[in-house]
């Protein structure tokens, strides 16, 4: 199967109301271990590779080293792959086309892009995000799968969650829809009213992110989500477990 195929089929497994389940991985071992688990498709988490190798999150991992890592993943799992690519390494549309190409040129299938302004302040405008997209997908070509993350409610107080805010995603998800992605992902946002309001009112298949506390498979399920991501809680996790079991060994 080429690259384009398996991004096709990658596409296909976007399903609302039977979302797609990516439990994020962060190099080859965990996502061999997350493949060997039955998962579809292995999805990175940026801030889950940038703790794993001792770097802070934001773009602080070096792209050639998130390149290299992202190219053993591919290698090491016959599934399709997906890269949290965060802003793209990049602030001008010219300069995230670059780098998307190297990226594309690893095998993946798709990637993440976010509209925050990495290590800055606030979103881009809609109107410069979509130029950052269209740079995006003229570089990759038509099928690979651009996930494209608004920070809206990652940025916001979970009280500030409403109809308003809603109604911004929306505006943006529209906007990104016409440039060219493939996926619109809300990340914060775990209301379902309004997760709902979005699913239907933005023309993408939608990506919530699983948190504690968030709802569960079939409630993001009914409300239309197409894709649950589990972002940078599996690392979390087990690097939770493995401190207990050494101090366990420890004392």
């Amino acid at each position: 199967m080429t690259q384009n195929d398996q991004a096709r089929a990658f596409a296909a497994l976007h399903i609302p109301g039977d979302p797609l389940i990516l439990f994020n991985a962060w190099d080859a071992g965990s996502a061999t271990a997350i493949a060997e688990a039955g998962a579809k498709a292995i999805a990175t988490s940026s801030s889950s590779v940038a703790m794993a190798n001792g770097f802070p999150d934001g773009e602080a991992v070096p792209m050639d080293f998130a390149l290299a890592n992202a190219d053993r993943i591919v290698q090491s799992v016959g599934l399709p792959v997906t890269v949290d690519f965060e802003g793209g390494y990049a602030v001008a549309p010219e300069a995230v086309a670059a780098n998307a190409k190297r990226l594309a040129a690893t095998g993946v299938v798709g990637c993440n892009f976010e509209d925050q302004v990495v290590g800055g302040e606030g979103l881009h405008s809609i109107d410069y995000q979509s130029h950052r997209i269209r740079a995006l997908r003229d570089a990759v070509g038509p099928d690979l799968f651009i996930n494209l993350r608004t920070d809206l409610f990652l940025k916001a107080d979970a009280s500030a969650h409403d109809a308003t805010l809603a109604d911004a995603a929306i505006e943006r998800g529209r906007a990104y829809a016409d440039a060219g992605v493939s996926g619109f992902f809300i990340p914060g946002l775990g209301d379902l009213t309004l997760v709902e309001r979005i699913c239907k009112a933005v023309p993408l298949p939608v990506n919530a992110m699983h948190f504690p506390g968030a709802p569960n498979r079939e409630q993001w399920a009914s409300a239309g989500i197409a894709r649950i991501s589990y972002g940078p809680f599996p690392h979390m996790d087990l690097m939770a477990a493995l401190t207990s079991m050494a101090r366990e060994a420890i004392s």
